[in-house]
């Protein structure tokens, strides 16, 4: 069965809106999606009824973190994590591989490489999934090639902020949070995989201050609303109720900011916005977002950790149909 995410500020490593819907909350804040773990008393959905990815680990001393300062970037490689994080030095960069596997725990004897404007270096192992190396540099570089052999083979060209070293962006976050907290409704689209394929889609409504709706795609359905949900099966037509834990929403989809970083500006849905990098060592895992510029909304957003590679796009801010027991 899918987690959920959690309901008092924090995701649960399992759960989605969630560590209340499976009864208990735990410490990581996993914005899966899929199917809500039913709260104590109700129906539980088969495991069978959807690809279940691993529920993301709490943090662990093998976990690959990043190095404080970094910039960080990530990706999903088959069914690893991968990270890379570029911490700024005069003259030079310390770079670091970080690589994940579906259990949480970093990835070892893998053969990586480096290069920085020209130069290559092969990085030396700093732990489990950890490979480092330190590059010297002339002037900003522009980006950092990361070539990686002994697992599915790859070579990403990750382009570098054009403003180096790239300014802080921990009151961005701050702000996109406390606008997460004030919010009356959204609803997003979510796509999560845990592998090739394993993905899911699903479709979200919150609306505080404690109410949330979801549909699988072909799958599972559910509506909670305060100490009641009701839950239908793929293809079904009865709604089944259940007691459930009070869920706070809305909430950010993450628990803690550390080395965040503005990589640049876009324009999602039409809007500007700043797109920001950040590494949340709580749940463990690396995220990208983009906050609407003026309005300091989280437009998208895509996270990357242990066998959850999320995709989430937001919208009818205050504007989302309330959400109504079902009949």
């Amino acid at each position: 069965m899918w987690p959920d995410r959690a309901s008092t500020g924090s995701f649960s490593s399992g759960i989605r809106l969630f560590a209340a819907l499976g009864g208990a909350l735990l410490a990581a804040p996993i914005a899966a999606a899929l199917l809500l773990r039913p709260g104590s008393g109700a129906q539980a959905s088969p495991a069978s009824a959807a690809p279940a990815p691993t529920a993301p680990a709490p943090a662990r001393s093998d976990f690959p973190a990043p190095p404080r300062g970094a910039v960080v970037f990530s990706r999903q490689l088959g069914s690893d994590a991968l990270a890379l994080g570029v911490v700024p030095g005069h003259g030079h960069v310390l770079l670091q591989a970080s690589v994940v596997g579906p259990q949480g725990s970093g990835v070892s004897g893998l053969a990586v490489a480096f290069t920085v404007q020209g130069a290559r270096r092969r990085a030396a192992p700093c732990g489990p999934g950890c490979y480092r190396a330190t590059l010297g540099t002339m002037g900003p570089p522009p980006s950092v090639t990361l070539e990686l052999r002994g697992g599915p083979a790859t070579r990403w060209q990750v382009a570098l902020p054009s403003i180096w070293p790239p300014r802080d962006a921990s009151a961005l976050l701050a702000r996109a949070g406390r606008v997460w907290r004030s919010l009356r409704s959204l609803s997003f689209r979510e796509s999560l995989a845990s592998g090739p394929g394993h993905a899911v889609r699903s479709t979200w409504q919150l609306q505080a201050p404690d109410r949330l709706a979801y549909q699988v795609s072909g799958g599972w359905a559910a509506v909670v609303i305060g100490g009641r949900r009701w839950d239908r099966s793929p293809g079904g037509e009865r709604w089944i109720a259940s007691p459930q834990t009070r869920l706070t929403q809305p909430i950010p989809f993450w628990v803690s900011v550390r080395d965040a970083h503005l990589l640049g500006t876009a324009t999602v849905q039409g809007r500007p916005v700043w797109r920001v990098s950040f590494f949340d060592p709580d749940t463990p895992a690396w995220f990208d977002v983009a906050l609407d510029r003026k309005t300091s909304r989280t437009l998208e957003l895509r996270m990357i950790t242990t066998a959850h590679f999320m995709h989430d796009v937001y919208s009818s801010f205050n504007a989302t149909p309330a959400i109504q027991p079902p009949r």
